[in-house]
């Protein structure tokens, strides 16, 4: 990274690898990050802290997970301890990788389901390819009984409240009190760091006959839960595609439009169009801290990013207080169910030997970072 230019680094720490009981925690794996997070000062990385990706202590989903009201004193507990140890070089923490996605994961299972149960052939995969994260509807809905008995094994329950599930409306709001419970301990113990969260947001069209359908859509993807940002510093803006609705809901991709590896529409613009809608509702700083493309076609990556980060310099040309961007991903990853086949990389990886290897688009990235 110090070699391309770049300037900042988001990464998250794992909660079970800090905390793998209830109360116990390793001490060796917090000092695992702190070399990190040393070593990202010692080439003059800034260190962007992501608290909470996805995945929980398998105790905390034995004991009701995302669904059950000890999870607000769960997540405090776990980030005082990160905050007490590391907090003291840490200016940017992101508390929760899109707090939305338990309710975006609701809301494309249930249009699913109605399209199972509809026997819509043609369109049983639609929605799918909407969620910003790599999620197998189709494999999972096959596999429902092998799923549950493994749950079960491993859980204790066939139905288990991980982050990636569907949430009730309580759940939603279990999801933004841990949010506030973790920027009270943080600002508690350092109030010069600066908090907030990312949520999952499509760049949301709509056609004529689908406005009501798309000013829905905007108020459960982000409107609703602007009375737990108003104290933010910042919201995580983490955007890959639009979404279209028309009369009867949400449009398949356009016909002929380029599709990324994930089966979204590649289409860099909706940043810039994010940035503006986020921003007529929430006047504070926004930081892009994900925004990429899946693919084996580095050049199409560049030309993704050069659209994208345009769309950047565009919003702070017009006042817009955007103070950071960080590309999804540094390295191609593990891409939940959809494995390692999704390549979002700057770097790519050889999965036999480790090898990494500089793509062209890490060295592109790295030219927009200013002068020191």
């Amino acid at each position: 990274m110090k070699k391309a230019g770049l300037n900042a680094y988001r990464f998250s720490i794992e909660w079970a690898r800090i905390e793998p009981e209830e109360g116990v925690f390793d001490e060796a794996e917090i000092d695992h990050y702190r070399k990190v997070i040393a070593c990202c000062r010692e080439n003059g990385i800034e260190p962007v802290v992501t608290l909470f990706h996805f995945t929980s202590p398998v105790w905390v989903i034995r004991k009701g997970g995302w669904e059950c009201e000890e999870i607000v004193k769960w997540f405090r507990n776990y980030v005082d301890k990160v905050i007490q140890e590391l907090g003291s070089d840490l200016h940017y923490i992101v508390t929760i990788n899109e707090a939305n996605m338990r309710l975006q994961i609701r809301m494309i299972s249930e249009r699913y389901r109605k399209q199972m149960q509809q026997k819509a052939a043609k369109t049983a995969a639609a929605g799918e390819d909407q969620v910003q994260v790599g999620y197998n509807l189709k494999l999972m809905m096959e596999g429902l009984k092998k799923a549950e008995e493994e749950k079960r094994s491993v859980f204790g329950t066939g139905d288990p409240k991980t982050f990636v599930s569907s949430c009730t409306e309580e759940g939603d709001l279990l999801v933004m009190k841990a949010h506030e419970a973790a920027r009270e301990v943080i600002r508690k113990r350092y109030p010069d760091i600066q908090v907030g969260l990312s949520l999952s947001l499509h760049d949301i069209q709509s056609v004529p006959g689908g406005e009501e359908n798309a000013k829905e859509e905007w108020d459960q993807e982000f409107l609703h839960y602007l009375p737990n940002l108003k104290d933010d510093d910042f919201i995580g803006i983490q955007n890959y595609t639009r979404a279209v609705y028309g009369a009867d809901g949400q449009l398949p991709n356009p016909e002929g439009a380029s599709l990324t590896q994930m089966g979204y529409e590649d289409y860099p613009e909706g940043l810039y169009h994010v940035l503006c809608r986020v921003h007529e509702s929430f006047p504070g700083n926004l930081f892009v801290t994900e925004n990429g493309i899946a693919t084996d076609d580095d050049e199409a990556r560049c030309r993704f990013l050069t659209t994208a980060i345009s769309g950047v310099m565009k919003a702070k040309s017009e006042g817009i207080p955007v103070i950071g961007y960080t590309c999804w991903s540094l390295l191609d990853n593990f891409e939940w169910q959809k494995g390692y086949a999704m390549r979002f990389g700057l770097v790519s990886v050889d999965r036999k030997t480790m090898e990494r290897t500089p793509k062209k688009s890490l060295h592109l990235l790295g030219s927009y970072a200013p002068e020191e």
